[in-house]
């Protein structure tokens, strides 16, 4: 049985990019498979939603890129957490377990 598939919630996939980058570098394309294999197909970001994300967080110094060939290769822009990034997305892992643990308090209420 598959697992039905999700709208990524607002706000969360600057989380989800920078947790999924953590990992390893990626190009958008590993970024978008390794977020839908790591959620068992749950999530499945499109490029119009990733790539704008992506540019955001270089914009703003939570990322970096560089230009690599890939296992096929072909030249990709991979992205890469930057310390900036790696305090973000501590900010954000804090801010997001919050979130869960109020969740679970209303869901059980009796």
């Amino acid at each position: 049985m598959s697992t039905p598939k999700v709208d990524v919630l607002q706000g969360t996939l600057d989380l989800l990019i920078l947790r999924t980058v953590q990992l390893e570098p990626l190009h958008g394309y590993g970024i978008a498979q390794r977020l839908k294999q790591i959620t068992r197909g749950t999530f499945q970001v499109n490029g119009g939603s990733l790539f704008p994300a992506l540019y955001a967080l270089e914009k703003n110094g939570y990322l970096r890129s560089e230009w690599r060939s890939t296992e096929n290769n072909r030249r990709a822009k991979y992205y890469i957490l930057t310390p900036t990034g790696k305090r973000k997305l501590s900010e954000q892992k804090q801010h997001w377990a919050r979130i869960v643990k109020a969740m679970q308090l209303v869901l059980d209420q009796a």
